[in-house]
């Protein structure tokens, strides 16, 4: 182990031969840190960490503090990291409230400085989440959705996978599947073409998720209706995802921003009506 000698390392800590650890780390008893895996100076990972094969911590990340509860339940539980992560400067990722629970956190996701993870998240795989995002305790976020700088989710609320969130957005509804949300009003502006574009898809696909966007979002059903719809219409492949998480959702879900009404001073536009008039 290549492991600097100002870092504090609790002999019980499982850690593989070939991890790096840099200055002034701190690395707490039952931990776990699998090979490949880089910690910069000034880390710390607390009691409770799984962290998988090949993941980069960079300066002054904290991995696995105490959730900021005012009342917890009981004992924390743990955080369960999986391989070819990223957590950039001052990154922060909380244990479950729960004994017996876990913060988890995939494969492949980029966490850029200052990200929080609060406790007993669930974060899928290869997800970007921009710098200074926020996300409360029991956030769910499925895969390859990107997360601009700034945002703030509400506790309890989810993210779709494929869906991309505009910088300081505030989210304190369900974010549905493979859409975009506009950062400065907080609502719901289609489908994420780039995106799904970037992860593969075909042009037939993405036509057949703004379809299923259109049910939800401009043909006007009711709550039943819609998932109706979905259930019967868009249940094969990554389409069926928007039926799974309308089916389940208990916070409702982000709503499409509607083109604001156009607002006209009529005085000025009578002075522009007689200047024209004037010039010619």
């Amino acid at each position: 182990m290549n492991i600097h000698p100002t870092a504090i390392v609790d002999p019980s800590a499982k850690i593989a031969e070939d991890v790096i650890i840099g200055p002034f780390c701190v690395i707490e008893s039952d931990t776990v840190i699998e090979s490949g895996c880089e910690i910069a100076a000034r880390v710390s990972i607390k009691s409770g960490v799984y962290m998988g094969a090949n993941c980069k911590v960079f300066e002054n990340a904290v991995i696995g503090g105490i959730g900021q509860h005012v009342c917890p339940p009981g004992p924390p539980g743990k955080v369960r990291i999986g391989s070819n992560n990223t957590f950039r400067e001052f990154c922060t990722v909380h244990r479950s409230i729960k004994e017996d629970g876990f913060t988890e956190i995939g494969d492949g996701n980029y966490f850029m400085a200052n990200a929080h993870i609060a406790h007993d998240c669930v974060i899928g795989n290869n997800n970007i989440v921009a710098n200074n995002v926020m996300f409360g305790g029991h956030v769910h976020v499925g895969n390859r959705a990107f997360v601009s700088g700034g945002v703030a989710v509400h506790q309890f609320c989810s993210i779709g996978s494929y869906a991309m969130v505009g910088g300081q957005s505030h989210i304190t509804k369900d974010v549905p599947p493979f859409v975009t949300v506009d950062g400065l009003t907080s609502r719901v502006v289609g489908i994420n073409r780039v995106g799904l574009r970037r992860s593969g898809f075909t042009s037939a696909q993405i036509a057949r998720f703004k379809d299923a966007y259109n049910v939800v979002y401009r043909q006007g059903l009711s709550w039943k209706e819609t998932l109706e719809t979905l259930r019967t219409q868009f249940n094969q492949g990554e389409e069926a995802l928007l039926y799974e998480m309308l089916s389940v959702s208990t916070r409702g879900i982000v709503q499409a921003r509607t083109q604001p009404s156009l607002k006209v001073n009529m005085g000025e536009l009578e002075q522009e009506s007689s200047d024209d008039s004037a010039a010619a």
